[in-house]
């Protein structure tokens, strides 16, 4: 079974580029020294299997059976990454082909390298299909729900094994340049199969990669080849539109810089992008506003839930100068009527979350404003999802929910399934104690459908869940959609 696993899977890397066909006995020997095995013979079955996740499944089942590995999760995704870089060419190699394939097109190249990302394993597909994704109309216009379940899960014998591993802080973090190659560990993703394409932007080295979770289609990470904190800054728009200049089919953000309304990685400056167009993109200008001395600018106040100012403008200059401006007026700016505070007792509270693109021979850049102030009343942030949609989304409203994605907890899969039968059934939620939190949610929707049968009840769930996610937009918006709040936006936009 080993040698016809080893077969298919060399086949596998013949047939999708990653191995040359001169290099089959090669790549063959070093499967076999990965398993420590000494003599390969030619399988008699000379039927091959192509599908990447049975043949690493039986090759690790066949790592357990040998006693090479812990039957866990976390021991599996690390040797079967150590199995893929048997077969994912050396990262010049790699380096070359991008640039090869730039030079018919940006488009070709980052064709290439999404697909290389994928076929190698470092994307696993397999993994990806779990994801539930569907999509709800608002009156911001259509927004992308994802229940992320691509993510393995916490492996009990991996947390066990870690706390009596030896501490290392090498890589510093999984964006650091380092991770290229890495082995891993079972704190530390294994990154064997896994290669960078430096490029250069603000006259410094960065890297471009692919997120291995792909929340949406050629879902990227830039990051500085350098570990250093995130900070929005006059740079920060620079580096965006040099990145926007290389490839413009592209769009690119970051997060923002300050917790609460920043990412989860704060400490190593990157930004996201890719090949994808989100509601937020495609939301019009509501209202259009002049701002003095860049009369040459076309700006607006954007119909999104967050609050943000869309600059338009064929010479991405123009849209940095004024970008630094709104910034640094934002970072000091304080209208108690609206409770926005720029610090209290010294911690600033105000940053910006920027998407750029380019539209035609337009660039465009949207300044999506954030405050993250508490209070006692709200003491995860004012400008956050509120206690009352917490059952649904609690975490963070990062860069991708901002453009109008949300990125749901895998626990939601379960506990809408849950749900469904507990609805159908006539149960009380508030008996369960995974379905508590829901409770008082489902009994304000459920008067709204007068008939819901096994065939809708997931759909009506789904649907629900996306209005949330809609409220919890709304949340965040320093300014809201309403006659106040557009006369408190333009306060601040007549200071710029």
């Amino acid at each position: 079974m080993l040698n016809k696993n080893i077969r298919d899977l060399v086949q596998y890397g013949i047939d999708t580029g990653l191995v040359p066909e001169c290099e089959r006995v090669y790549t063959t020997n070093l499967l076999l020294d990965v398993f420590h095995e000494d003599e390969y013979t030619e399988p008699e079955d000379q039927e091959v299997c192509k599908d990447l996740e049975t043949i690493l499944g039986e090759l690790l089942n066949e790592a357990v059976k040998r006693g090479i590995i812990e039957d866990s999760i976390g021991y599996r995704d690390l040797f079967d990454t150590k199995i893929m870089n048997c077969l994912v060419p050396r990262p010049a190699q790699v380096q070359e082909k991008f640039w090869k394939e730039y030079e018919k097109s940006p488009e070709a190249a980052t064709e290439f390298f999404y697909k290389f990302s994928q076929d190698t394993d470092y994307i696993r597909r397999y993994r990806i299909k779990k994801d539930r994704r569907w999509t709800v109309e608002s009156p911001y216009g259509t927004i992308d729900i994802t229940i992320n379940l691509s993510k393995p899960e916490k492996d009990p014998k991996a947390i066990a094994a870690a706390k009596n591993a030896k501490q290392s802080s090498y890589p510093k973090c999984q964006l650091c340049m380092e991770n290229e190659g890495y082995a891993g560990r079972l704190n530390h993703p294994a990154r064997e199969n896994h290669r960078i394409i430096p490029i250069t932007i603000n006259d410094s080295q960065w890297g471009f990669q692919y997120s291995p979770y792909v929340y949406y289609n050629e879902h990227c990470i830039v990051f500085n080849g350098q570990h250093i904190p995130m900070k929005i800054e006059r740079n920060t728009f620079v580096k965006l539109f040099d990145f926007i200049k290389l490839f413009p089919h592209y769009f690119l953000g970051s997060n923002a810089d300050l917790p609460i309304v920043g990412g989860s990685i704060l400490s190593h400056d990157h930004f996201q992008g890719g090949h994808y167009t989100f509601a937020m993109a495609k939301a019009p200008m509501e209202e259009k506003v002049v701002i003095p001395g860049y009369e040459d600018v076309e700006a607006g106040i954007v119909k999104w839930p967050l609050s943000v100012l869309r600059i338009r403008s064929k010479d991405e200059k123009r849209l940095i100068d004024l970008a630094s401006h709104v910034l640094e007026v934002w970072r000091g700016y304080t209208d108690e009527a609206a409770f926005v505070f720029a610090e209290t007792d010294g911690e600033p509270h105000n940053t910006i979350t920027p998407i750029a693109r380019k539209k035609g021979d337009m660039f465009e850049l949207d300044l999506t404003l954030r405050n993250n102030i508490t209070t006692e009343e709200n003491p995860l942030g004012v400008y956050h999802p509120h206690a009352e949609y917490h059952h649904i989304k609690k975490e963070n409203i990062g860069l991708i929910e901002v453009m109008g994605l949300a990125v749901l907890p895998a626990r939601l899969k379960e506990e809408l399934e849950l749900l469904a039968e507990y609805i159908l059934e006539g149960k009380d939620p508030a008996e369960n104690e995974m379905l508590e939190k829901h409770s008082v949610w489902v009994k304000e929707f459920l008067p709204k459908y007068p008939e819901i049968t096994k065939e809708n009840v997931m759909d009506i769930l789904q649907e629900e869940v996306g209005q949330v996610f809609v409220h919890v937009l709304e949340d965040a918006g320093v300014y809201k959609c309403t006659p106040e709040g557009r006369e408190a936006f333009r306060r601040f936009i007549k200071v710029l």
